[in-house]
């Protein structure tokens, strides 16, 4: 494969679009999945209209970073070790795999955050403000979400133990984002700077990004 870096980027975002069409990994298993567990919050807690707007944003996110990185994570997982052995013999730049599979999944994140995000507003009457700071963090929070789901993914496609790993290198990594995430919306809301928040998210973006360009080839060999 002679083609250049983003000639094999934009391949591996096709394939990928191409496979969750044709699946509907996102559209009917973690969207709704993601909705109905903002759904049966209130019936825990009751029906306290002013704690729920209080508490909204937060499980909003808390829901996105749980089941959204499963898009990420199923992105690399459904790849068998035949498919991949294959892919190298053509000549596809693992860092090349690596970011497609990274974009691809920010994308059906982005989707998935912005379809949750309507379910949260509605179910708890939380008031949209600063929306292109908002917007900008949510596209943030897909991109590193994606980066850090194919990462995991790489690295449990190279481990004996499996999927099991995925949970441990995804839950601590991922914590910064949905720390900044919430902290934007209460910065917003409270009028703070949130400046330093939105750093602290592209940092660990940018972080992801490096390592997993780094690392691609070398997880492929093992």
């Amino acid at each position: 494969m002679n083609a250049g870096f983003r000639s094999q980027v934009a391949a591996v975002v096709e394939r990928d679009l191409r496979r969750e069409r044709r699946r509907g990994d996102v559209v009917w298993v973690t969207i709704p999945f993601g909705a109905m567990a903002l759904f049966l919050l209130p019936l825990a807690i009751g029906v306290d209209t002013q704690l729920l707007q209080r508490i909204g944003p937060g499980m909003y996110w808390v829901v996105v970073m749980l089941f959204g990185v499963l898009v990420s994570v199923g992105r690399a997982s459904i790849e068998t070790g035949a498919q991949r052995d294959a892919v190298s013999l053509l000549g596809l730049d693992p860092a090349a795999a690596y970011v497609g599979r990274s974009m691809s999944a920010a994308g059906l994140l982005l989707v998935y955050e912005i379809v949750v995000g309507v379910v949260a507003v509605v179910l708890y009457n939380i008031e949209v403000i600063g929306f292109p700071w908002l917007a900008l963090t949510l596209v943030i929070t897909a991109v590193g979400l994606g980066l850090l789901g194919s990462l995991a993914a790489s690295l449990v496609s190279s481990s004996s133990a499996g999927s099991a790993l995925v949970p441990l290198l995804v839950a601590p990594l991922s914590v910064p984002l949905l720390l900044g995430a919430t902290q934007v919306y209460e910065g917003l809301r409270l009028g703070r700077s949130i400046l330093s928040w939105m750093l602290l998210m592209v940092v660990v973006m940018l972080v992801t990004a490096i390592i997993g360009v780094g690392t691609a080839r070398p997880l492929q060999e093992t």
